[in-house]
């Protein structure tokens, strides 16, 4: 007779907090010598906003090629990473040390405390009160990131430390706002977002 086996053990459920909704329009930013059409710059938003199956309303993207669509409509960022990149812009002279980085201000639509990259997979659940969101993939950084940081190697910066944040897609439409509470939820835990985001830019840390 063949022994039971104990089946593997759940993952920990894991809760956090929206700290801020933001949403931005395309506009013109000058890039160097070039001045392009980006949407990277988000303000916070008063209020619930409608999350649609697009994204977040009022929200826009310059480039639909690499962001938004239904597989990456909200990117959403862990507040804890904030001071580390308020250190690195003061370091480089963008801003002073005591200067706090404004909500919006890395492109992210949802500011979370509570969860890190290391704590998400690939098919992990953001169960919101009014919806879900499901984690879809990590957020690839691009010259449009350095210019909204003020410095040309934030991007380089975000590969090497791993701070990316996760794109979400959009499970259940409903409304999102500041000070709700989140949960966690274990998707089936196959391709961890820190892991995709490492072996997407393998050889690229320089």
């Amino acid at each position: 007779m063949t022994p039971a086996t104990d089946p593997a053990p759940a993952a920990p459920t894991m809760a956090g907090r929206v700290l801020a909704v933001c949403v931005g329009a395309s506009r013109p930013v000058d890039v160097g010598t070039r001045r392009v059409m980006s949407a990277i710059g988000k303000r916070p938003v008063d209020g619930p906003v409608a999350v649609r199956p697009q994204g977040l309303a009022g929200d826009e993207q310059a480039d639909p090629t690499v962001h938004g669509g239904q597989s990456k409509a909200v990117y959403a960022y862990p507040s804890e990473h904030l001071r580390f990149w308020q250190t690195v812009r003061a370091q480089a002279r963008v801003s002073l040390w005591d200067e706090p980085l404004p909500p919006g201000l890395l492109g992210e639509n949802l500011l979370l405390a509570g969860v890190l990259e290391r704590d998400l997979w690939i098919g992990d659940a953001l169960r919101f009160p009014d919806c879900v969101l499901v984690v879809s993939e990590p957020r690839s950084p691009c010259f449009k990131f350095n210019a909204a940081m003020g410095f040309a190697q934030a991007s380089k910066l975000m590969v090497q430390s791993g701070f990316c944040g996760a794109y979400l897609a959009v499970r259940e439409p409903g409304t999102l706002a500041a000070g709700q509470p989140f949960e966690l939820v274990p998707g089936p835990r196959e391709v961890g977002l820190a892991e995709l985001f490492r072996a997407r830019h393998a050889g690229r840390r320089d």
